[in-house]
């Protein structure tokens, strides 16, 4: 597995060069079809993964998924350099830190928000714009669905939760009242 630092090396060299050309959210784009296609053709993932194949096969197969998928000339060079130097295992730690990287050069922030039942979308909209007003940022926000949490929400901005949850709530007077003295 590759240490994170190299996978931010490769990342940031990546997405210097994609914002030289203007095309940085282009590329993070590809890079996620790039990996979906992978997750989806599992025997297009062990090709690519995989060393018992040989760099000729495994170029191939690059420019094969070059050619089905559109994908740009940049990400293409990238793509055989990480054939090349036998780091395509490598590839989704890299498209993480591309992401990571991308989102803090556009001032952006991922969240995710779950709730008990599906929020609309006002109120998913409603909740993006007090995310981005808190953080100053804007941010991409993702909603999901648990009834394990009875009602209210809970909700990841990078590494910090907001849980505002009934079923902590109730979990916490639980172990309020155990400790109560009798």
């Amino acid at each position: 597995m590759i240490d994170t630092g190299v996978a931010r090396r490769y990342a940031r060299a990546l997405l210097s060069l994609a914002s030289e050309e203007g095309r940085h959210e282009q590329l993070a784009d590809e890079l996620s079809q790039v990996l979906r296609t992978m997750r989806e053709n599992r025997e297009l993932g062990f090709l690519l993964e995989t060393p018992g194949y040989s760099q000729e096969q495994r170029r191939a197969a690059v420019d094969a998924l070059g050619t089905a998928l559109s994908l740009s000339p940049l990400l293409m060079k990238f793509l055989r350099l990480l054939v090349e130097r036998q780091r395509t295992p490598d590839l989704a730690a890299i498209q993480r830190a591309y992401s990571a990287l991308l989102d803090q050069q556009v001032g952006r922030v991922r969240a995710t928000v779950t709730a008990a039942q599906p929020l609309s979308p006002d109120e998913v909209k409603k909740l993006r714009d007090t995310l981005a007003s808190l953080t100053g940022q804007s941010v991409v926000l993702e909603a999901k669905t648990d009834p394990r949490i009875l009602g209210g929400v809970v909700t990841q901005v990078g590494p910090t939760q907001y849980d505002g949850s009934l079923k902590t709530q109730l979990d916490k007077l639980r172990a309020e009242l155990k400790q109560a003295p009798v």
